[in-house]
């Protein structure tokens, strides 16, 4: 089994930046492919940012990627998103997730995490 732990979210002015880690832990080939995905009260879950372990190919949102950088993170067998000027738009539980599904999938935008492994989430509020 692969468990998955996010951390480092918190409160923060509108324009401040916050970095957010992701631990795994078990079998890597189950968990290549990890990403972050958001929700917001009263709104559907998204894709924010999508990683494959060792190639590093990545996938990052449009409303996001001139702000937000994912990284894989070796020490922790995970990743931490970075996330640079947020607004008040970028509020919502982030979760992590992580999976075996393969590195064009896993960075192509579409992979919805559905049956991934998932972390409890971290929340960000970003203030006015």
């Amino acid at each position: 089994q692969v468990q998955v732990a996010e951390s480092g979210g918190g409160s923060v002015q509108a324009g401040e930046s916050l970095t957010l880690s992701c631990a795994t832990s078990g079998p890597h080939y189950k968990s290549d492919c990890m990403g972050w995905f958001r929700q917001a009260p009263g709104k559907e879950r998204e894709g924010v940012a999508t990683i494959y372990r060792g190639i590093g190919a990545t996938f990052i949102a449009d409303n996001v990627k001139d702000r937000f950088i994912i990284t894989q993170d070796n020490a922790k067998n995970g990743m931490t998103l970075q996330m640079n000027s947020l607004t008040p738009e970028d509020s919502a539980m982030y979760y992590c997730a992580a999976d075996a599904v393969g590195a064009s999938y896993c960075s192509s935008g579409a992979w919805t995490g559905d049956g991934a492994y998932w972390g409890q989430g971290t929340q960000v509020t970003v203030s006015s």
